[in-house]
């Protein structure tokens, strides 16, 4: 079942990246040109921030049954010695929560925003941020923190 979650996790990853940079471009475009905030772009913040959340519960159980996270909590005399270990014991946990709540809480902004253009920015500005700190928390195959391939296979 780790593995299945293990590859899971691997494709909603870039579900989500691909709804959030969607929901970006959407909310740049009708944003700079003065659109009217429509269904299908209320559609893509909810279902942005569905699919974050799914993503996020995935995460959660990997991360209560991931071997190196149970090594890290276990050998506190080692946690900081080995920065990998570290990065996934603490370091990207901590990162993809905080974004996924920016996330929510720009989707719940948005919502209540009265006129299309707040609506817009409040998304653009939001998501933006979230991106970001998700790109960093994300164990790129180039990244200096910790590196893990594009699509594990197993």
């Amino acid at each position: 079942m780790y593995s299945t979650l293990l590859l899971l996790h691997s494709l909603a990853r870039w579900v989500v990246l691909i709804f959030i940079m969607y929901s970006i471009y959407r909310a740049f475009v009708g944003y700079t040109k003065n659109k009217t905030f429509s269904e299908t772009d209320n559609t893509f913040r909810h279902w942005t921030a569905t699919v974050a959340h799914i993503q996020l519960m995935i995460g959660m159980i990997l991360y209560t049954q991931s071997p190196m996270v149970k090594y890290y909590w276990k050998h506190s005399e080692t946690k900081l010695q080995d920065f990998e270990i570290t990065f996934f014991g603490l370091i990207h946990i901590a990162l993809m929560i905080t974004a996924i709540v920016l996330l929510t809480i720009g989707s719940a902004k948005a919502k209540r925003k009265q006129t299309d253009k707040e609506k817009f920015r409040t998304i653009l500005i939001w998501f933006s941020i979230a991106l970001i700190i998700i790109f960093i928390a994300i164990p790129w195959p180039f990244s200096p923190l910790s590196n893990r391939p594009y699509l594990r296979t197993f």
